[in-house]
């Protein structure tokens, strides 16, 4: 299986050039000649990311070597309980997002270069979640990032050039101090492959050196989660952005562009201090309490939920930053929950969008008479969201709270809860405004989203209701705890692939 590797970046990317190709040369003959086909790769990199998850539990870690060179000397490509867990998330958002995309981005032109640049992204996603190589984790956090400034700006409208402009200058300040860090690393170290710079600061620790390169990584990857302070260009993308695009950039870019590489570096390359921990710990309180506080006052709904990312986000830094085992497992688990109950939201408001052509609550109301799969939809993604048993992210959210409690940080624990309970204010002010009361004259011929659409929130939605279930020991050993031992293992994680590259 390790040499499947190397396909969850050639599937997509190639995909991608292959739709551009074929779309340029057949024009409007190739929107369902793009729709199948990007289908056709989403339902490919999904399963091959299962397998490769049965084989992971079974070797614990998988190293594909490019050119046949191992570490440190070549480039090499990393599988374990984190990375693969990763995958399974990036992929499955993809497919749903794919699915979503046939119906609702009909109403765009050049339908195939929208496929093209998901491709891209996707491509992109999965390089960073199995690089182990760190130049090559910023080349990959690069082409998503740049794919999803164009997706961004897709629909070429003032408000979506203004907000994809405004992204791409604050996340490639970001991306140069990351690309500033490597460079320092590689002049102090020599070497770019993380487990070889895990085993040489480990080694010779450089003490100054790390202090620098922790302010310029969390202010960089902080930049790319959109943690407070550095969220401002979040609320903007994401009410810009074609629905499928916000659901991706919330439901996995900011986690594997931000978080993923936020717990990498800082859990298995640089090793986890008590300063960055307690740097962590105040993002994610700042970023819980903030986002909700701002969440409470909006009337555009994709705003609402681009601040309720922030908060949420939050969150899953919280559960990392806490370094404790039930800390990473409540973080890995909400992480898991908000990437299916934030997509199913911002499906429920593209419907919406799609259907009365407006996203402002105070223009809507009653649309339960006429959407009743969107009206669940958003009613389970929205409990989901606040914490309301027996949905997903209760589950998470107490796991979390608990964890916080048992560190002693009972502010943080204070703050998780007061946050969760102003958002589920906020989703049912959402709900008596657009869902309840009387339907406006203007929307009474209004119907219900297309069947595609309607399915990507009925799976979503089954999903808020069943993945508590990922707690029961028997589901969560091979999946949770799996990606927890990942974390766990900490700068360990070098002498683990220099023992799997020597057999």
């Amino acid at each position: 299986m390790d040499k499947l590797i190397p396909l969850f970046i050639a599937i997509p990317i190639g995909a991608a050039f292959i739709t551009y190709l074929i779309g340029s040369l057949l024009k409007d003959k190739a929107r369902r000649f793009s729709d199948v086909f990007a289908l056709l790769i989403t339902i490919a990199t999904l399963t091959l990311a299962i397998f490769e998850f049965k084989a992971v539990s079974t070797n614990s870690m998988l190293l594909s070597y490019m050119g046949n060179w191992r570490p440190p000397i070549g480039i090499t490509l990393v599988l374990d309980g984190l990375s693969v867990f990763i995958l399974t998330i990036i992929n499955f958002i993809a497919l749903i997002s794919v699915l979503y995309s046939i119906n609702y981005m009909d109403r765009y032109t050049a339908k195939y270069k929208f496929y093209a640049l998901f491709l891209l992204l996707l491509g992109g996603l999965n390089g960073i979640a199995i690089t182990g190589d760190l130049f090559n984790l910023f080349v990959f956090l690069e082409i998503s990032a740049i794919a999803s400034y164009a997706l961004v700006a897709f629909g070429t409208g003032a408000e979506e050039l203004e907000a994809a402009f405004k992204y791409m200058v604050l996340a490639e300040v970001g991306s140069m101090m990351i690309l500033l860090s490597i460079a320092l690393i590689y002049a102090s170290t020599g070497t770019l492959n993380m487990a070889d710079i895990a085993q040489t600061f480990t080694n010779n620790p450089k003490p100054s050196l790390s202090v620098f390169l922790s302010i310029l990584f969390i202010v960089g990857f902080g930049l790319k989660a959109a943690l407070v302070p550095f969220h401002a260009w979040l609320p903007d993308a994401h009410p810009s952005a074609p629905a499928p695009i916000s659901s991706m950039l919330s439901g996995v870019v900011i986690k594997v562009l931000g978080i993923y590489a936020i717990v990498r570096i800082f859990y298995n390359v640089l090793g986890m201090t008590y300063v960055v921990q307690t740097v962590l710990l105040v993002l994610a309180g700042l970023s819980m309490i903030i986002g909700v506080i701002l969440q409470l006052g909006q009337t555009d709904i994709k705003r609402l939920l681009a601040y309720c990312s922030i908060s949420q986000i939050g969150y899953v830094l919280l559960g990392f930053a806490l370094g404790t085992p039930l800390g990473i497992l409540g973080g890995l688990f909400h992480l898991a929950n908000h990437a299916v109950f934030k997509s199913l939201l911002f499906f429920d408001a593209g419907a919406v969008e799609y259907t009365a052509g407006t996203r402002d609550i105070n223009q809507l109301g009653g649309l339960s008479q006429k959407m009743p799969v969107t009206t669940i939809g958003w009613f389970i993604g929205s409990f989901s969201a606040s914490g309301v048993p027996p949905f997903n992210a209760f589950w998470s959210k107490l796991i979390l709270i608990i964890a916080a409690i048992q560190a002693q940080y009972y502010l943080l624990a204070a703050i998780a809860g007061i946050a969760a309970i102003l958002t589920l204010a906020s989703f049912i002010k959402v709900q008596r405004r657009v869902f309840m009361g009387s339907l406006p004259e203007a929307l009474q011929k209004i119907k219900e989203a297309p069947a595609l659409m309607q399915l990507t929130l009925i799976i979503l939605s089954l999903l808020c209701v069943v993945m508590g279930m990922m707690l029961i020991p028997s589901i969560r050993t091979p999946i949770l705890d799996m990606a927890q031992n990942a974390i766990l293992t900490g700068t360990d994680y070098a002498k683990v692939v220099f023992a799997k590259a020597l057999q």
